[in-house]
């Protein structure tokens, strides 16, 4: 294009937005009754419209709100405007929660990446649009600036887009521009953009923040799902490396973890480099820093939100939020029992385009109580009326306060155990019963309902062998009952004589269940892990048995035979050592062999006052703190 076809072009849509140029009232006048008028999305919605739509509820009937998610105070939601507008919303917000509960609007549960689709096909046909943007550039554009989302789908289908021009919209960058031409009346309004606060972190959120960034290794890409819990993690992300983010939500959190130099997006496959997301909501430092910021790109749903290209992310890692979650897997996310809460939102999206990606990872993640610690949201069977939004078929990572479970490729009895150890502990047993009753899990199992704990995470630790390889040390947990099977069966029959001075070659499940159900107080449990494409290998296991009457514990400990001569023996008696000390526990008493001489050099050279007394082959050791 010439520089004076240029000029001739920026002088016909500067004409024309003159013609454009309406008032709140006047723009408002052209909705009439029975039409469906959509809103722009949460932060990004236009108050000033939405006043004046409102003011003309007299004048109007039958009128169709649709929205995806209300920021602002939802005028139009008041009962007494009841016979003026009806709400329609696919997630449910703050604003609109209690109307939508009593019945008075409707929401319309959805696939956030299927919504666009709606408007496109003339499924849902949007007579009117309501929209808010930045003044238009030198070319004619303007910017949706905090709400691409489905916003500009919307504009693109609706049959008379109505926006408020507002110079305080910030401008951001990608796919989220919209030429004058495509809209019909302008409203100039100079008004502050609505802001979201950020909700205060509690423990139990921060606990369930540093589980999830466990998870999360160098170089992946990040969606943070809506809720207090996924924007939690960030704190506990601030020392990783080249992250990148591709997500639907941005909050105001994400400004220090990029100040932090965490994020680089150098080693996203798509969209390397740039920050994806579709809408944010937050403060004015917020707004301040995505204005023209190269770094973001803010594109509509139907890109964010399409499970294929979040499938095409290395590393991809989706962290979304339940309501309840059964024992079986099943995730509820959009409703308590049968009264709507929220919606299903981009969790299925993102769980599913996850899930698929090389090496990814789907993370459902929950507080483990509600009402204030009152009921449990771990259930043997969802709450009558509740939603499954992602399938047990679906469902990966399970994240509480309280640990980790992964489901994928697990039967119903792993499940069951997993989901019940990152319950609240208060819940356990009664939930072990139901699942007996239920018959998730076999009847013998009732033996060890009051022995279902789950150690600390102060228990853990690691190691680093001289071969680059990393053990993992961490309390043994009620799911490690297959794994210890497997450990048990490895070992050669030199070591198993070593462990038990026996023979023995057979372990009977009530053996196995007394390796992993222990109470972690009078009796502790540590197992070395290694990590393996089907989760992890259990490589050493050691354990002590507390004698309160002495306050001397007696001390054991076994590594499989492939893991032997590295130093995992005396690594791992330190650390039972520690753990004793921290518990006041005296000292240590040990039976060994006299041929097995790997024990009794960890013994003999650990530091503390040693005395041995050898009897018909076997040593016995004490060993004082």
């Amino acid at each position: 294009m010439s520089a004076e076809d240029k000029t001739t072009t920026a002088r016909d849509w500067r004409e024309t937005y003159h013609d454009m140029l309406a008032t709140p009232r006047q723009a408002a006048k052209l909705i009439k009754p029975g039409q469906r008028v959509f809103i722009g999305t949460g932060c990004g919605e236009p108050v000033a419209l939405v006043e004046a739509l409102t003011e003309r509820a007299h004048e109007l009937a039958d009128v169709e709100i649709i929205q995806l998610l209300a920021k602002g105070e939802a005028p139009y939601a008041n009962q007494a405007f009841s016979g003026s507008f009806k709400v329609n919303s696919f997630f449910i917000g703050t604003a609109i929660r209690s109307h939508i509960q009593e019945g008075l609007g409707d929401y319309t549960p959805v696939l956030l990446s299927d919504i666009p689709r709606l408007f496109s096909s003339g499924r849902l046909p949007l007579d009117v649009v309501l929209i808010q943007v930045t003044p238009p550039d030198d070319r004619g554009q303007v910017s949706l600036g905090v709400s691409v989302d489905i916003v500009k789908s919307a504009a693109e289908n609706g049959s008379l887009v109505i926006a408020q021009v507002n110079p305080r919209m910030p401008h951001t960058l990608g796919d989220s521009l919209v030429d004058v031409y495509d809209l019909d009346l302008l409203v100039p309004v100079e008004m502050e953009i609505l802001e979201r606060r950020r909700s205060t972190a509690t423990d139990d959120t921060l606990k369930i923040g540093e589980y999830i960034a466990a998870l999360i290794e160098d170089g992946s890409t990040i969606e943070f799902g809506i809720g207090r819990i996924p924007h939690g993690v960030i704190e506990f992300l601030k020392d990783k490396k080249d992250l990148g983010i591709h997500t639907e939500l941005l909050t105001d959190s994400i400004i220090p973890l990029i100040e932090s130099g965490a994020v680089t997006g150098r080693r996203k496959t798509v969209d390397r480099g740039k920050i994806v997301a579709s809408f944010c909501m937050g403060g004015r430092k917020l707004y301040d820093f995505i204005d023209h910021n190269p770094l973001f790109s803010f594109r509509p749903t139907e890109y964010v939100n399409d499970s294929h290209v979040i499938s095409r992310q290395f590393k991809m890692v989706a962290i979304n939020m339940a309501l309840e979650v059964d024992l079986t897997g099943q995730v509820c996310a959009d409703s308590l029992g049968s009264l709507f809460y929220s919606g299903i939102g981009g969790q299925v999206d993102f769980n599913r385009g996850a899930a698929r990606a090389k090496d990814g990872k789907a993370i459902i993640a929950l507080e483990s109580t509600a009402r204030d610690g009152e009921i449990s949201r771990i259930v043997t069977r969802l709450t009558p009326g509740a939603g499954v939004v992602t399938t047990r078929g679906e469902v990966h990572y399970v994240v509480t306060e309280y640990g980790t479970a992964y489901l994928y490729g697990k039967s119903i009895q792993e499940r069951v155990m997993a989901l019940i150890s990152i319950a609240h502990p208060k819940f356990r047993e009664q939930l072990l019963k139901e699942a007996i009753e239920a018959r998730y899990l076999r009847r013998e199992m009732s033996e060890i309902g009051g022995r279902f704990f789950v150690g600390s995470p102060e228990m853990r630790t690691t190691m680093l062998l001289d071969d680059g390889n990393q053990v993992t040390f961490r309390p043994v947990h009620p799911t490690d009952e297959h794994s210890m099977r497997d450990l048990l069966y490895t070992l050669s029959r030199e070591t198993l004589y070593y462990r038990f001075m026996t023979n023995k070659s057979k372990f009977s499940p009530s053996q196995i269940q007394n390796f992993v159900y222990i109470d972690h107080r009078r009796d502790v449990a540590i197992v070395g892990t290694v990590p393996e494409a089907h989760g992890e290998d259990i490589v050493a296991v050691g354990r002590y048995y507390l004698n309160s009457k002495t306050n001397r514990a007696e001390v054991a400990f076994v590594i499989r035979d492939d893991w032997q001569n590295h130093g995992i023996g005396k690594f791992l008696f330190k650390h039972l050592v520690n753990l004793a000390k921290r518990s006041g526990i005296a000292g240590f008493d040990a039976e060994v062999l006299r041929d097995n001489r790997r024990m009794q050099t960890i013994f003999n050279h650990s530091g503390y006052r040693v005395r041995s007394k050898l009897e018909e082959d076997v040593y016995s050791f004490q060993i004082d703190f």
